[in-house]
């Protein structure tokens, strides 16, 4: 039997099912990572600051519109599509089994494929918040010609609902996403390298029977997994749709 049979089998016989995703399942919807050659951290920031710094919450502070500048011409992909991989699991939701994802990624793209169950541990680029009076507004907020987005109710100044650098993750995303790890029998970890903190930690949690990494680069997982992927997601997911998964 080959590995995608496999891996064709377990997902069949889970009920109880984890996608813990990161940046590489959004790159085929044209959304770049953070660290490969071309990716966010590696790209002209246009100013004299790494990116890293730039999306830190005391930059956000000092600077919201040199913040704002980078972070429409980065951050926000609003022509973004839901791929086959985002596609595939919220299928295998639709089909009745009990399925959560985990993301590190904020683009809300597991959402516009279907998936119901998503804990957001970075936040979401799809929700923003003014910093005064709390009032909720969408994308289109973000996107308006000011420099810096202003509440039209309190004139205060409109954040991304994201998590940035030098900022805590929401506990109670936190408390969702390691409740539904450690309640899983499969745990599937898409496109992400598992370098960042605290987020990949919480795969410690896991304690069902099948662990599967699908990445195109190896991870220092790759040792604890019952099965490594290292190809492209989309690759992985059209097989599995041809083994009937």
């Amino acid at each position: 039997m080959t590995d995608i049979e496999r891996l064709a089998q377990i997902l069949k016989a889970s009920r109880r099912l984890v996608v813990f995703t990161g940046a590489g399942i959004s790159v085929p919807s044209g959304i770049p990572d953070f660290r490969s050659a071309d990716g966010l951290y590696n790209r002209d920031s246009g100013c004299s600051l790494p990116p890293e710094q730039i999306i830190s919450r005391s930059f956000f502070d000092r600077d919201p519109a040199a913040f704002y500048e980078f972070y429409r011409s980065a951050m926000l992909y609003e022509n973004a599509k839901p791929n086959k991989a985002h596609r595939f699991f919220a299928a295998l939701e639709k089909d009745g089994r009990d399925v959560a994802v985990v993301t590190q990624n904020i683009d809300g793209l597991h959402q516009a494929a279907g998936s119901t169950r998503v804990f957001e541990l970075h936040g979401s680029v799809k929700r923003n918040n003014c910093m005064r009076c709390g009032a909720f507004y969408g994308t289109e907020a973000i996107l308006t010609k000011e420099p810096v987005p202003h509440c039209p109710r309190c004139g205060g100044i409109i954040k991304p609902d994201v998590v940035l650098y030098e900022e805590p993750l929401d506990m109670d995303v936190v408390s969702g996403a390691v409740a539904a790890i450690e309640k899983a029998d499969v745990l599937v970890v898409v496109g992400t390298s598992l370098v960042v903190y605290p987020a990949a930690s919480y795969l410690r949690y896991f304690r069902g029977g099948s662990l599967i990494l699908i990445n195109k680069s190896s991870t220092d997982y790759d040792v604890q997994a019952d099965l490594a992927f290292h190809r492209d997601v989309i690759d992985v997911v059209t097989e599995l749709e041809q083994l009937g998964v």
